[in-house]
């Protein structure tokens, strides 16, 4: 681990914070995480965009589910 990151306990690493993006899908965040997680993503870049992509194929299979149901 980056030595900068272990002196702030609210930082994490890009590749941390993917895996949080991911885990907020099945389960609720404890707030330390949710808060580094927002950390993280109001100074990078790349974590926003990936967050993004993942709401977007989280609602198409929203969608495509109920389309396949038929409803």
């Amino acid at each position: 681990m980056n030595p900068l990151l272990r002196k702030f306990p609210l930082m994490r690493s890009c590749k941390e914070v993917t895996a949080l993006v991911v885990a907020q899908e099945d389960r609720a965040l404890p707030a330390t995480e949710r808060v580094a997680l927002r950390v993280h993503m109001a100074m990078c870049k790349a974590c926003p965009v990936f967050e993004r992509q993942m709401l977007t194929m989280r609602n198409a299979m929203k969608q495509w589910r109920s389309y396949a149901s038929g409803d």
